[in-house]
């Protein structure tokens, strides 16, 4: 089901929004994006696609969208993923550059005018490159440690130039990467690393901007550590034995 206009003269950067349980800070984080999205002198549009959260969130996107004539929403009757929700954003975009971040905005919309300045210089695409506060509570310092792993091997699985490929913050040219995310399979996180290795093999030029990462410690993650680092192997696997067979 979809809420919001659909007739509008067509923007200049659309924005995704892949909503699931985020009721207690939309409302801001959708404030300090448009913020920023304002001060860039550019129509845009946000589509926000909300993958059936338990909590308040449906409602909370249903008052913005009400608010906000640039918005425009995408209410799913049950829990698709995060690739899913991402890539059905991304088909349903009207923008020159579409792109997609975490609203949780634990790397913030302020860096978002760097990725487009990339982009306006010629890439194809621009990607966030985290860097993290060095933090010693264990379960901040194990998420780190896991992140550094995971992409020391997915450079050895897939040899492509990226250091952060799982990154919750990437803006394309939406003509070059369309016809790139209607090949993606993965429904749920790993869709972040397959879209970049599938666009790196369609010669599309991505770079990576570095960004600091600040986590939040008011929000409980909807990653659930061990069981999600299992599911990104698995699909790791699967994902290069498809290349390997040319699918």
């Amino acid at each position: 089901m979809t809420d919001g206009p659909t007739g509008a003269i067509d923007p200049e950067l659309s924005v995704v929004v892949a909503c699931y349980q985020e009721e207690r800070h939309l409302r801001d984080s959708v404030r300090e994006l448009t913020t920023t999205l304002t001060a860039l002198g550019r129509a845009f549009e946000l589509i926000f696609v909300e993958d059936a959260s338990e909590d308040g969130t449906a409602s909370v996107v249903r008052d913005i969208v009400a608010e906000r004539p640039e918005a425009r929403a995408i209410f799913h009757s049950a829990n698709v993923g995060r690739g899913g929700t991402v890539t059905e954003g991304f088909l349903a975009a009207r923008g020159r550059v579409v792109g997609f971040l975490d609203i949780d905005l634990e790397v913030h919309c302020r860096h978002l005018p760097a990725l487009l300045a990339a982009i306006d210089a010629g890439a194809d695409g621009a990607t966030a490159f985290r860097h993290y506060r060095a933090s010693l509570w264990p379960p901040h310092l194990l998420r780190e440690l896991l992140s550094k792993g995971y992409r020391w091997l997915f450079r050895r699985m897939f040899d492509v130039p990226f250091h952060d490929p799982e990154a919750g913050f990437k803006f394309f040219v939406r003509e070059r990467i369309v016809p790139v995310v209607r090949t993606t399979q993965d429904r749920g996180w790993f869709w972040d690393s397959e879209i970049m290795v599938l666009a790196h093999r369609a010669g599309l030029r991505v770079v990576e901007v570095p960004c600091p990462f600040e986590r939040r410690t008011d929000k409980k993650s909807t990653v659930r550590l061990f069981r999600d680092v299992w599911r990104y192997l698995v699909a790791m696997r699967a994902f290069r034995a498809r290349l390997r067979a040319g699918r």
